[in-house]
Protein backbone atom coordinates (compact mmCIF):
# COMPACT_ATOMS: atom_id res chain seq x y z
CA UNK A 1 0.00 0.00 0.00
CA UNK A 2 1.35 3.34 -0.55
CA UNK A 3 0.94 6.29 1.04
CA UNK A 4 0.72 9.82 -0.90
CA UNK A 5 0.93 13.09 1.21
CA UNK A 6 2.42 16.49 -0.02
CA UNK A 7 6.01 16.17 -1.06
CA UNK A 8 5.72 12.63 0.69
CA UNK A 9 5.62 9.52 -1.28
CA UNK A 10 5.65 6.75 1.10
CA UNK A 11 5.11 2.41 1.18
CA UNK A 12 3.96 0.53 3.61
CA UNK A 13 5.84 -3.01 3.40
CA UNK A 14 6.02 -6.33 5.76
CA UNK A 15 8.91 -6.12 7.80
CA UNK A 16 12.01 -8.03 6.65
CA UNK A 17 14.55 -8.71 9.01
CA UNK A 18 17.40 -8.41 7.32
CA UNK A 19 16.75 -5.20 5.71
CA UNK A 20 14.57 -3.36 8.51
CA UNK A 21 15.99 -4.75 11.77
CA UNK A 22 18.24 -1.81 12.86
CA UNK A 23 16.27 0.92 11.58
CA UNK A 24 13.23 -0.42 13.66
CA UNK A 25 15.27 -1.12 16.78
CA UNK A 26 16.62 2.65 16.63
CA UNK A 27 13.05 4.34 16.07
CA UNK A 28 11.77 2.48 18.82
CA UNK A 29 14.57 3.34 21.29
CA UNK A 30 13.86 7.21 19.99
CA UNK A 31 10.52 6.81 20.06
CA UNK A 32 9.32 4.33 23.11
CA UNK A 33 12.61 4.71 25.39
CA UNK A 34 12.64 1.68 26.98
CA UNK A 35 14.82 0.69 29.80
CA UNK A 36 13.37 -3.25 30.65
CA UNK A 37 15.17 -5.57 29.60
CA UNK A 38 11.76 -7.61 28.19
CA UNK A 39 11.24 -4.15 26.47
CA UNK A 40 14.13 -4.35 24.20
CA UNK A 41 13.01 -4.08 20.59
CA UNK A 42 15.73 -7.24 19.78
CA UNK A 43 13.92 -9.43 21.83
CA UNK A 44 10.40 -8.13 20.30
CA UNK A 45 11.94 -8.47 17.16
CA UNK A 46 12.84 -11.73 17.59
CA UNK A 47 9.76 -13.30 19.20
CA UNK A 48 7.57 -11.71 16.57
CA UNK A 49 9.72 -13.35 13.74
CA UNK A 50 8.89 -16.46 15.67
CA UNK A 51 5.40 -15.75 15.66
CA UNK A 52 5.11 -15.64 11.77
CA UNK A 53 1.59 -14.26 11.96
CA UNK A 54 2.27 -11.73 9.24
CA UNK A 55 1.21 -9.03 11.13
CA UNK A 56 4.46 -6.35 11.19
CA UNK A 57 5.04 -3.35 8.82
CA UNK A 58 6.94 -0.78 8.39
CA UNK A 59 6.39 2.29 6.65
CA UNK A 60 9.63 3.20 4.17
CA UNK A 61 10.47 6.42 2.37
CA UNK A 62 13.20 5.32 -0.31
CA UNK A 63 14.00 2.45 1.97
CA UNK A 64 14.23 4.45 4.95
CA UNK A 65 11.66 3.11 7.64
CA UNK A 66 9.61 6.01 9.64
CA UNK A 67 7.07 4.15 10.61
CA UNK A 68 6.28 0.77 12.32
CA UNK A 69 3.22 -1.39 13.53
CA UNK A 70 2.70 -4.77 14.72
CA UNK A 71 -0.75 -6.38 15.76
CA UNK A 72 -1.51 -9.33 17.54
CA UNK A 73 -4.24 -12.13 17.22
CA UNK A 74 -5.16 -14.59 19.63
CA UNK A 75 -8.94 -15.56 17.42
CA UNK A 76 -10.92 -13.76 20.20
CA UNK A 77 -9.24 -10.01 20.41
CA UNK A 78 -6.63 -8.53 18.20
CA UNK A 79 -3.95 -6.13 19.82
CA UNK A 80 -2.32 -3.09 18.37
CA UNK A 81 1.59 -3.05 19.24
CA UNK A 82 4.37 -0.62 18.51
CA UNK A 83 2.82 2.01 16.52
CA UNK A 84 5.64 4.27 15.62
CA UNK A 85 6.42 6.99 13.93
CA UNK A 86 9.49 9.01 13.41
CA UNK A 87 9.25 12.59 15.13
CA UNK A 88 10.42 14.28 11.86
CA UNK A 89 7.37 12.81 10.06
CA UNK A 90 4.71 13.22 12.53
CA UNK A 91 1.45 14.91 12.53
CA UNK A 92 1.34 14.02 8.53
CA UNK A 93 -1.14 11.12 8.72
CA UNK A 94 1.45 8.22 8.66
CA UNK A 95 0.69 7.25 11.86
CA UNK A 96 -3.43 7.10 10.79
CA UNK A 97 -2.45 5.59 8.09
CA UNK A 98 -0.82 2.75 9.28
CA UNK A 99 -3.40 2.16 12.19
CA UNK A 100 -5.73 1.91 9.32
CA UNK A 101 -4.12 -0.42 7.41
CA UNK A 102 -3.33 -2.93 10.49
CA UNK A 103 -7.18 -2.46 11.46
CA UNK A 104 -7.89 -4.02 7.71
CA UNK A 105 -5.26 -6.63 8.40
CA UNK A 106 -6.76 -7.71 11.02
CA UNK A 107 -10.64 -7.73 9.66
CA UNK A 108 -9.08 -9.54 6.90
CA UNK A 109 -8.57 -12.48 9.28
CA UNK A 110 -11.83 -12.16 11.28
CA UNK A 111 -10.92 -9.99 14.34
CA UNK A 112 -14.06 -7.95 15.39
CA UNK A 113 -12.19 -6.10 18.06
CA UNK A 114 -9.26 -4.57 18.82
CA UNK A 115 -7.08 -3.39 22.01
CA UNK A 116 -4.19 -1.90 22.67
CA UNK A 117 -2.22 -0.08 25.15
CA UNK A 118 -0.87 3.64 25.83
CA UNK A 119 0.63 5.15 28.92
CA UNK A 120 -1.78 6.58 30.96
CA UNK A 121 0.35 10.13 31.23
CA UNK A 122 1.14 10.26 27.49
CA UNK A 123 -1.54 12.54 26.38
CA UNK A 124 -0.79 13.48 22.96
CA UNK A 125 -1.54 9.42 22.07
CA UNK A 126 -4.45 9.44 24.15
CA UNK A 127 -5.64 12.33 21.64
CA UNK A 128 -4.17 10.71 19.09
CA UNK A 129 -6.37 6.97 19.46
CA UNK A 130 -9.79 9.15 20.11
CA UNK A 131 -9.28 11.42 17.30
CA UNK A 132 -8.77 7.73 15.18
CA UNK A 133 -12.15 6.28 17.05
CA UNK A 134 -10.58 4.34 19.76
CA UNK A 135 -12.25 4.80 23.52
CA UNK A 136 -11.01 4.32 26.72
CA UNK A 137 -12.65 1.47 28.30
CA UNK A 138 -12.93 0.67 31.66
CA UNK A 139 -10.77 -2.13 32.44
CA UNK A 140 -7.67 -2.22 34.93
CA UNK A 141 -4.64 -3.54 32.83
CA UNK A 142 -2.49 -6.49 34.86
CA UNK A 143 1.24 -7.65 33.74
CA UNK A 144 3.74 -9.55 35.36
CA UNK A 145 7.62 -10.51 34.01
CA UNK A 146 8.14 -13.85 32.92
CA UNK A 147 11.72 -15.08 33.15
CA UNK A 148 13.19 -15.39 30.22
CA UNK A 149 14.81 -18.73 29.04
CA UNK A 150 18.23 -17.79 28.62
CA UNK A 151 18.26 -15.97 32.27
Amino acid sequence: MEIKMVNLKTKIVKFNNSKHRNQVANLWQTIFDYEAAHNSPEVTIDNKIKNKDGLFFVVEIKQRVIGTVMAGYDGHRGWIYSLAVDPKFQRQGIGSNLLSFIQGKLIDIGCLKVNLQILEENKAVHRFYLANGFSVEKRVSMGKKLLLKHQ
